[in-house]
């Protein structure tokens, strides 16, 4: 987290004293092995920090730029780390439906929630994306954190792979206004040609329940904080993007593989 100025304050006041107790050596230190200092000291080095801060206010804002930039990179290097340890769980996991080109040089990731109304508004983003390249594998990992009826379209979504139909009721739910309960997940089913009695049936196996599981665990560990979240590549989105942003990061990826 960022420091506040105040907590900035006291830091850079604690740090600079220390300094200070070093520089002045043995006759303005306490007795040895005290590792305290007088009150008249942090007094005079208080008044020392305040002025020098009051003269030259533009180094508190360099200093807490200086810090996000250094927690920024901090973010990444745990980032890279957690994707480097999960590859396979996040790009080749078999239970993930797969879209656009299955042989792609670089794949996109979005784990998705389809109540979520950010990630109805990237879809058509990622669509455009992913039909304008030919080379990006698309991987759609299903992660219901809005409630009881997110989880009961995951469940329906996930059951629909054992017709072949993932795809296309993918589609029709992101793009649907609805309250995801079961009648209208059952009636957006059979726009698509889904068979929903078998639909209905294979909703409730614990095949579906182990998949659901498996992506909260995946989520969990990318310590993702909300849908959509994407991986691509070796970067972690959490949140949505504009299509440049996007094709930018693909182009990215694309070049760190040759």
């Amino acid at each position: 987290m960022v420091l506040s100025k105040h907590q900035f304050l006291s830091t850079i006041s604690a740090a600079m004293l220390s300094a200070v107790i070093v520089l002045t050596g043995p006759a303005a230190a306490q007795p040895a092995g005290s590792g305290t200092i007088s009150a008249e000291q942090k007094k005079a080095f208080e008044g020392i920090v305040r002025d020098y801060i009051l003269e030259n206010p533009e180094i508190i804002t360099q200093a807490i730029e200086r810090l996000r930039e250094k927690q920024r990179l901090a973010e990444a290097r745990a980032d890279q780390n957690i994707l480097a340890a999960s590859k396979a769980e996040i790009f080749n996991d078999p239970d993930a439906p797969v879209g656009g080109n299955p042989k792609g040089d670089v794949t996109v990731v979005e784990f998705f929630d389809y109540r979520c109304g950010v990630c109805k508004r990237i879809h058509p983003i990622v669509n455009e994306l992913v039909k304008t390249d030919p080379n990006i594998r698309r991987v759609y990992k299903e992660w219901p954190i809005l409630g009881p009826n997110s989880v009961l379209a995951a469940r329906a979504a996930i059951a629909s792979r054992q017709q072949g139909k993932y795809l296309a009721f993918h589609k029709v739910m992101m793009e649907a206004n609805s309250s995801f309960d079961r009648a209208s997940i059952l009636r957006m089913a059979k726009s698509v040609g889904l068979d929903t009695a078998q639909l209905d049936k294979d909703m409730k196996s614990p095949e579906v329940d182990a998949i659901i599981r498996k992506n909260y665990a995946l989520a969990e560990k990318l310590k993702l904080n909300g849908t959509p979240s994407f991986v691509i590549g070796d970067t972690l989105l959490r949140g949505g993007r504009d299509l440049e942003s996007l094709r930018a990061i693909v182009a990215e990826a694309r070049a760190a593989k040759k």
